[in-house]
């Protein structure tokens, strides 16, 4: 099995996106790359905050991201979403979609859904889906028998730091660095918001 490291840039704009529009539906893809048997996500690219369906809209802006991506030397290696209830912690049938079509130009492609019950806390607030099979476009939350859960010691998923929760938390508590954060949904509207990288929002430790 392959194993997926979540870095500290990555999770804070997932949080970030879903802090912004707590009672929104959002998504995004995830930045990355494979070495050696492990699949480090090291960043994320915020999509909308808007969508019923896979629009024109999503096209564009997947397209867009996987371009800087390119540029970035990385890969669309995932997908992520946040509900609109707390307690909705599924894969919408279009996050299905999206995270199969970046499947299609990566095999381990992964899929997080924000776990709303969990991210105002120290815990790590994301759920992941595997595809059933690789030319399987249905998504399932990771279960493996007598596997450690996700994000506990000896999962396949872990944090590239373990701190990274209780620091997201407290930078949208003390800072609301999330109201600086946009996706293509602001972009779109207002063009000179800089939804791929985000640097106005990030704490001037984190390099982009």
């Amino acid at each position: 099995m392959v194993n997926y490291t979540v870095g500290q840039l990555a999770y804070l704009k997932i949080f970030f996106h879903a802090a912004k529009h707590p009672h929104l539906q959002v998504n995004g893809v995830l930045l990355g790359k494979k070495v050696s048997g492990t699949v480090e996500i090291v960043d994320a690219v915020p999509l909308l905050h808007h969508w019923t369906s896979l629009s024109p809209m999503m096209e564009i802006g997947l397209d867009l991201a996987g371009k800087h991506a390119e540029s970035l030397e990385l890969q669309l290696v995932g997908y992520y979403q946040a509900s609109e209830r707390l307690d909705d912690t599924a894969l919408a049938p279009v996050g299905e979609k999206v995270a199969s079509k970046v499947k299609e130009g990566f095999a381990d492609a992964v899929a997080f859904v924000i776990d709303g019950e969990k991210i105002g806390s120290d815990d790590v607030a994301l759920i992941p889906f595997i595809a059933q099979s690789p030319s399987s476009s249905s998504w399932w939350p990771y279960a493996e028998p007598g596997s450690p859960a996700p994000f506990t010691p000896g999962s396949l998923f872990s944090l590239s730091s373990p701190d990274i929760p209780a620091r997201a938390v407290a930078l949208v508590r003390d800072q609301q660095l999330q109201r600086k954060f946009g996706d293509f949904d602001d972009h779109l509207e207002n063009v000179t918001i800089d939804w791929l990288r985000n640097s106005a929002a990030m704490p001037s430790d984190i390099q982009q």
